[in-house]
């Protein structure tokens, strides 16, 4: 086992959020192996509901200023505690390397937080350990430098796949290990260092928190207009989630069948989305219910008859790691229909566990989702299957072992839940 760190220094975008529980649920089972941690997040929280997950953590939160010029006088304070010698112009040489292959303000404010983080972090911080390559892995190795501190990241979807080749190999060569959620990450990231200490650790399913549902009856099969199929969506309404795709998929449905979509999840682009089932004529058969907490998702898996996610590559690049709410449908026994692409065939096996389609082609989902509307025996075999393997092959125990060995904590037992 590795020397065990005593105080990291956890540093995410924004806490808590809705849409981030595998990082709560990982702070949670760390916390309960004695790990002591510090969050330090690099925004304040816009979600105005929270987690039960979040409320059971008791590390203390440090806030970073978001936008510098709204907190002038704590980067002042940072830089006038900051000692200036060669660990700062260290730093300040790396920022302005980065700066100079990207000439954007967000530069500046990494580097600015990174002065408060280094100048405010607690004497017996130990480690730096940072969600996403991305702006917070600026953030990280800017300290890192700052502090004399190791660092260490975890690395997810949007941080993998937006930002250039150069930026994540310098950042996964100075990082002292790497931990991501797919193969397809890891492959990607061992491609640009082979040298570096990159290990695949998936987020995995809670079985505790996502018990067996009770058992399914056969459910409706399309026939019915008193009783429609529900088809579930949970995803942020943002472009690599394909949510229109899906609702182009479902007004090519054959019109004797009956369906009803429940979205739910937050984003941006939720009211354009809305507008756009009015104009394929469907917007009667949509239920657009927000962000919810995860108690709330449970009910509404447990309710549904078909998980479906049309995800797709964003033009920024921007694409899904594996999904976590696609395992959390398939142990709620549902099956799942989705496309081909990112990490979603690591865990969905088409056939078995749910159809897996062409990404950017409505007429395919749409086939494959009048398929399982219609056959309610398949979904419930396809769902009993999914459990199985989800908790077989993505167990949350197993992966967070892992994850605790890489801190140096022991193996250990849950406590009962607070």
């Amino acid at each position: 086992m590795t020397e065990p760190i005593r105080r990291p220094a956890v540093l995410v975008k924004g806490y808590p959020r809705l849409s981030e529980t595998f990082i709560a649920q990982e702070l949670l089972a760390l916390e309960r192996r004695g790990l002591r941690p510090l969050i330090v997040s690099l925004r304040r929280p816009t979600d105005r509901r929270m987690h039960e997950l979040n409320r059971r953590i008791r590390a203390p939160v440090l806030y970073l200023p978001e936008y510098l010029h709204q907190e002038p006088g704590r980067v002042l304070r940072a830089l006038a505690r900051l000692p200036w010698r060669r660990p700062f112009w260290r730093a300040a040489g790396v920022w302005l390397a980065d700066l100079r292959r990207d000439p954007t303000p967000n530069r500046g404010r990494r580097f600015g937080q990174a002065l408060v983080l280094a100048a405010e972090l607690p004497a017996e911080v130990d480690w730096l350990h940072v969600h996403y390559l991305h702006t917070p892995g600026s953030v990280a190795r800017y300290a890192s430098i700052l502090r004399g501190l190791p660092f260490s990241v975890s690395a997810h979807a949007k941080d993998v796949w937006t930002i250039p080749n150069w930026e994540k190999r310098e950042k996964i060569l100075a990082a002292r290990w790497v931990v991501t959620c797919s193969r397809m990450n890891h492959r990607h990231l061992r491609s640009l260092a082979p040298s570096a200490d990159i290990e695949l650790v998936y987020h995995g399913l809670d079985a505790e928190r996502f018990p067996a549902p009770a058992a399914r009856a056969p459910g409706p099969d399309g026939g019915d207009p008193e009783r429609p199929v529900t088809i579930l969506c949970v995803a942020r309404a943002v472009e690599k989630k394909g949510l229109d795709l899906l609702l182009a998929a479902l007004a090519l449905l054959p019109p004797e069948l009956s369906w009803r979509l429940v979205h739910i999840g937050g984003g941006p682009l939720a009211g354009g989305l809305a507008d756009l089932a009015g104009r394929l004529s469907i917007a009667q058969r949509v239920s657009w219910l927000g962000a919810r907490t995860q108690d709330e998702v449970l009910q509404a898996l447990r309710a549904a008859d078909v998980f479906c996610l049309a995800a797709r590559v964003a033009r920024d690049g921007d694409r899904d790691g594996l999904p976590n709410v696609v395992m959390e449908a398939m142990s709620q026994e549902l099956p799942v229909v989705a496309t081909e692409i990112a990490a979603i065939p690591e865990v969905v096996a088409p056939g078995v566990t749910g159809l897996l389609v062409p990404p950017e082609q409505p007429e395919a989902l749409a086939r494959a989702l009048a398929e399982l509307i219609a056959a309610p025996e398949t979904r419930r075999a396809m769902g009993r299957e999914g459990r199985r393997r989800v908790l077989e092959r993505f167990a949350f125990d197993v992966e967070i072992e892992r994850l605790a060995r890489r801190f140096g904590l022991p193996g250990a037992e849950r406590e009962a839940a607070a």
